[in-house]
């Protein structure tokens, strides 16, 4: 399966926020390699966000390697494989325009990078699901503290 989220999407418990969703629309990303989608509109109590505008965008980007690596031969020799194995790095980009004072509009961008081992992918596919699992369940759970510590600095 490939990534197409399901529109609305539901968003994590952060203070101050009840019940938000965020409905997507497909986008057109900058490269080939990357899905994009568009928050066109918000559920829930969201007071004060915007949804995506050409001035205050809001998008969803999840980016796979132009070129996807393979596993490296092992030495005709002595039959070892390679120390420096080949790393796939996927990315997933959040970015929402924010304003910093009156009429100043900058995004704040949120990048998970997630580095797969080539060969991982066939060989321990559990493994790679419990990471992922496990690091996107983790940020959820702590959506709210996350959010409070970019707000105040304080973890």
């Amino acid at each position: 399966m490939s990534f197409s989220p399901s529109s609305p999407v539901s968003g994590a418990a952060v203070p101050g926020f009840t019940t938000p969703t965020y409905t997507l629309t497909t986008d057109v990303a900058a490269t080939v390699n990357a899905k994009q989608f568009a928050v066109t509109a918000l559920g829930g109590t969201q007071t004060g966000v915007d949804a995506h505008s050409v001035s205050k965008p809001f998008t969803l980007t999840f980016v796979r390697p132009v070129t996807l690596k393979a596993m490296p031969s092992p030495n005709p020799v002595t039959g070892q494989y390679p120390v420096s194995i080949p790393v796939n790095k996927y990315l997933f980009i959040t970015r929402k325009g924010v304003n910093c004072v009156a009429g100043v509009t900058r995004p704040l961008v949120v990048r998970l990078e997630i580095g797969v081992p080539v060969g991982s992918d066939t060989y321990e596919p559990e493994d790679v699901k419990a990471a992922i699992s496990a690091a996107i369940g983790t940020l959820y759970q702590q959506a709210s503290g996350i959010a409070q510590t970019c707000l105040d600095g304080i973890m």
